[in-house]
């Protein structure tokens, strides 16, 4: 990746000097720890059932692998990367929706961190919090993306981060607090359901990002596509329970299967246009 202006985003919240580190922290052991990682790499919507009960004082690792000059490094990146998602977003809010794109912030820490959903781990992974409208990142995360789960290259970080700006969008839209209206009333298996057409969704809008950004400041070099494509296929419900418990049980699925979450993501990639990324079981964006 590339940028023709390289504009950053004035919404990055660094907390990572009040946070507990990853050196110093606790953590769950090494496949425990990857394990954990694939399962909440996406998990983009209100994080409080799935972090009570974790210490909140485990890190990512037993000690962290970034150097403060890779962690600064890490950092300008990510601010990079919102900054392009807040230009990129208001285009398509003003041009498409006749409407004002609110702009979220985005939370460094390290650790640990307090949110309005409640307490979490660097364990999670990243994650959005629909209450306070922020995404909350440990940049370790980052080096694990890499280093751990196979997912390499700048693009596939840029994905990540966009894909939590897509579940902000969501919550702007209405559709984020809609599901959570209808999954009061539903089986547990209709929830799943919903939440799979939720994630889908928000790998859809990372794809427009893309589309949109590689028009204007963002320049797509050979391979970045596919980076982003291989993080989307890591993450694929059915891939994480053949690595963890061996079977697949379609009914459980909450994000989308490998191939589908490749396919919403190519899919806002290849149209550029957030209609693109309507769902039948999600009310219209309008």
């Amino acid at each position: 990746m590339k940028w023709r202006t390289g504009r950053k985003s004035e919404n990055v919240e660094d907390r990572r000097s009040s946070g507990i580190s990853s050196k110093a922290a606790g953590g769950i052991g090494g496949l425990g720890i990857l394990l954990l990682l694939l399962i909440s790499m996406f998990l983009g919507v209100d994080p409080s059932q799935f972090i009570q009960g974790i210490d909140s004082t485990g890190g990512l690792s037993q000690q962290s692998q970034m150097s403060p000059e890779e962690q600064n490094e890490s950092a300008e990146f990510v601010s990079l990367v919102l900054g392009d998602t807040e230009a990129t977003w208001s285009d398509i809010f003003a041009e498409e929706l006749g409407r004002t794109y609110i702009e979220p912030k985005l939370v460094l820490f390290t650790g640990s961190v307090q949110s309005a959903c409640g307490q979490a781990s660097s364990q999670v992974g990243p994650f959005y919090c629909p209450s306070d409208q922020k995404v909350y990142l440990d940049l370790e995360f980052l080096n694990e993306l890499q280093n751990r789960l196979g997912a390499t290259g700048d693009f596939a970080q840029a994905y990540v981060i966009s894909h939590e700006i897509g579940h902000h969008v969501q919550t702007l839209t209405g559709t984020l607090q809609y599901v959570d209206t209808m999954n009061k009333r539903l089986s547990q298996k209709e929830a799943n359901e919903l939440s799979v057409a939720l994630e889908l969704q928000a790998d859809c809008y990372a794809g427009v990002w893309a589309n949109r950004a590689s028009q204007q400041d963002l320049i797509l070099e050979p391979g970045d596509i596919e980076e982003g494509l291989n993080a989307a296929s890591a993450v694929g419900d059915d891939r994480l329970q053949k690595q963890s418990q061996g079977y697949v049980v379609p009914d459980s699925f909450t994000h989308g299967t490998s191939a589908q979450r490749v396919a919403s993501f190519r899919k806002g990639l290849e149209s550029g246009e957030i209609s693109a990324c309507d769902s039948s079981l999600l009310p219209p964006v309008k």
